[in-house]
């Protein structure tokens, strides 16, 4: 039987971090694998609705590490080995081949799957999801014949995908579950902010509708939409969200629901395995709630605690919510949990590229939205939400002032 110290069961974001930190941690050759369904060593996921898609980007340069990096500092590197289930009372992973590979300490990375659509004409032709770097291929490949989209969603995926096919010429139509965009997490003046800012570029919002049939003869030419009217298409891209990837635990003991149920310390229910990442429902002791991210900087964040936690290290996983997206020629950060929030402050004007919004609970900052403001604003934001800073709301709006004079 194969095996191995340390196991990584996923190729993701949490490896290329996780592996980086334990290099520089003092990992002995050997010592770590990372078994991988994907073809690839471990990327970036960002550039792919965004830089990559658009072309400016190349496989090489979304790399974590370089491609030799895992030869050389002894990491044994499975690509394309799928894992069928999951024994950690007998510390081994059951592969699709019949092989199985053991393990000291576990890491469970396996990240989440896009939601699919469950609507006539979904297996049509040109009917995309992207989560993995194949996915961004085949659909920057098939762009180069488009002229009319249709983006199914209006998050962060939907969004950069549409902003990314409007720059390319394409013809895109948004259609939104929500009456506004990315409900979610913007306040409505956001909202009617980056409408205006996409319908002025050419994106055209179908919103508190859905598609409740995708038409074409082998391949999409139209979206039916729930209350009746046609969109011609010859491209649908769906970023209707994501579930974590848990397939493989059914029978693990592993306590799992909404994702690996761990603790502050990302400890599964099983001794020694670990999870992180998307697939990580997580106790977040700041705000003392349980949370799922699916985003790069938690990845990347708990990629490199899990790899203090192998080499010894035991304090709770602390760390402020964030994430951060590229749309046209904007650059925006979030960071916090604004679901408790209320008051929110805007500051600066909402109808120019340069505001940020702060959501207050009970004067206390607990979210932050910035772009293009100055330094200190996206400085001091991470900084007050887990102090749990309490600041003066009229002071706050006052943007003739520096944001330190905010401060209760």
């Amino acid at each position: 039987m194969n095996e191995s110290k340390f196991v990584i069961l996923g190729g993701g974001m949490v490896a290329g971090y996780a592996a980086k930190q334990l290099v520089e941690l003092g990992l002995q050759p050997g010592e770590l694998a990372i078994v991988s369904a994907d073809n690839s060593v471990p990327y970036e996921r960002p550039p792919l609705s965004k830089g990559f898609l658009a072309g400016k980007d190349t496989e090489e340069a979304i790399r974590i590490n370089p491609e030799d990096f895992y030869a050389k500092h002894g990491i044994e590197l499975k690509l394309e080995c799928e894992v069928t289930a999951v024994d950690p009372k007998r510390r081994r992973l059951i592969l699709k081949s019949g092989d199985d590979f053991g393990f000291n300490k576990l890491i469970v990375a396996t990240g989440a799957r896009p939601r699919t659509l469950n609507i006539p004409g979904a297996k049509l032709r040109n009917v995309y999801y992207l989560r993995a770097l194949d996915d961004s291929k085949i659909i920057r490949s098939a762009l180069e014949q488009m002229k009319q989209a249709v983006v199914i969603g209006g998050g962060f995926i939907g969004m950069e995908v549409a902003a990314v096919l409007a720059q390319k010429g394409i013809e895109v139509t948004m259609v939104l579950n929500d009456d506004r965009i990315w409900k979610r997490f913007f306040s409505r003046e956001m909202s009617s902010f980056f409408e205006a800012y996409y319908a002025e570029r050419g994106v055209r919002f179908v919103k508190s509708t859905a598609v409740a049939e995708l038409r074409g003869d082998g391949v999409v030419n139209s979206a039916v939409l729930r209350d009746g009217p046609t969109v011609p298409c010859e491209l649908v891209i769906a970023g209707i969200g994501v579930q974590p990837a848990i397939d493989m635990l059914t029978n693990s003991g592993l306590n799992v629901g909404d994702g690996i149920i761990v603790n502050e310390y990302l400890e599964t229910s099983q001794a020694d395995v670990l999870a992180a990442g998307d697939v990580a429902n997580y106790q977040d002791v700041l705000f003392g709630r349980r949370r799922r991210v699916e985003h790069w900087d938690n990845a990347v964040s708990q990629g490199q605690y899990c790899a203090q936690v192998l080499m010894g290290e035991r304090v709770p996983f602390r760390h402020v919510p964030y994430f951060f997206s590229d749309v046209f020629d904007l650059s925006y950060e979030y960071w916090g949990d604004s679901s408790g929030a209320d008051q929110i402050i805007d500051r600066g004007d909402l109808s120019t590229k340069s505001f940020s919004v702060w959501w207050l609970r009970q004067k206390t900052v607990v979210a932050a939205f910035t772009m293009n403001r100055p330094d200190e604003e996206r400085e001091v934001a991470p900084k007050w939400i887990e102090s749990r800073q309490t600041v003066s709301p009229g002071k706050l709006e006052d943007a003739s002032q520096s944001i330190s004079h905010a401060l209760a």
